[in-house]
């Protein structure tokens, strides 16, 4: 029988083109050619054979590395927008804010307070004393 390896996690599989490279490696590399060969051809007869390689070459390697590179499933310039964002349209310190239900329950517990304390003054009692929950014992 044969035995064909069959991946775990089938989403890391990439469906191939041409060449035994994906689509996304194929633009890469026909934009890498299409802008580090006329480079080439255009430098060499100015600064030389091989300064003119090294230019090329430093001209391709933006577009091999887009082709290439991929972290956690994130191919490159999903990373590089992600590093841009954080870095860049977003601030760099994110202070930790909560909403603080038990602040407003006392706001609303001092604004009861403050009318008891008005009503006691001019004379009048508040409707009902509030113990806080603690049953205070009687006394013989």
């Amino acid at each position: 029988m044969a035995y064909v390896p069959v991946p775990k996690d089938l989403s890391k599989v990439k469906t191939k083109v041409a060449l035994g490279l994906t689509k996304r490696q194929l633009v890469c590399f026909s934009a890498a050619a299409a802008v580090g060969v006329p480079t080439y051809f255009l430098t060499r007869g100015i600064i030389g054979n091989s300064p003119a390689v090294i230019v090329m070459i430093l001209m391709m390697l933006p577009a091999f590395f887009v082709a290439m590179y991929e972290k956690d499933g994130q191919p490159a310039e999903k990373i590089l927008k992600n590093i841009l964002r954080a870095r860049f349209f977003f601030p760099q310190t994110r202070p930790y804010k909560t909403e603080n239900l038990y602040s407003y329950i006392e706001k609303e517990g001092s604004l009861f307070v403050g009318k008891d304390q008005k009503a006691k003054s001019a004379g009048k009692t508040p409707a009902k004393e509030h113990s806080g929950g603690k049953a205070k014992p009687k006394r013989p």
